[in-house]
């Protein structure tokens, strides 16, 4: 059991979050794959690392029950979502514009992710 601050959101919160992230994720993946896919090779390939890195974090903070590994490990998904954002609105803006909610979230989750693990 961690101890979490008050504004911590409660767990319904973020099924329907991450629903919503995922479809815009896809959305934005699929207009760069759709315009551009012989050129977005690195756009599409950070996409892929940062749903990697994105799957990991879930199984260092819950499975290994490991918040300062777990907050280390959302650094470097922040930067490969800000990589892939970036990468994706040089080829179709509105994908970029598509993953800036994943980004703000993220953001969210990272400060969220630090201050459980120093109140633990």
């Amino acid at each position: 059991q961690l101890n979490r601050p008050a504004w911590d959101p409660p767990n319904w919160v973020f099924g329907p979050v991450w629903t919503v992230l995922y479809i815009l994720m896809g959305i934005a993946a699929w207009l760069v794959w759709d315009c551009c896919r012989d050129r977005a090779r690195t756009a599409i390939t950070l996409f892929v690392v940062q749903l990697v890195f994105n799957a990991a974090w879930s199984a260092i903070f819950f499975g290994l029950q490991s918040p300062g590994l777990a907050f280390a490990e959302i650094i470097v998904l922040w930067a490969l979502i800000v990589a892939t954002t970036v990468a994706f609105w040089r080829h179709r803006t509105a994908a970029g514009v598509l993953l800036l909610p994943y980004l703000a979230w993220v953001s969210f989750a990272a400060v969220l992710n630090f201050t459980i693990w120093r109140m633990n």
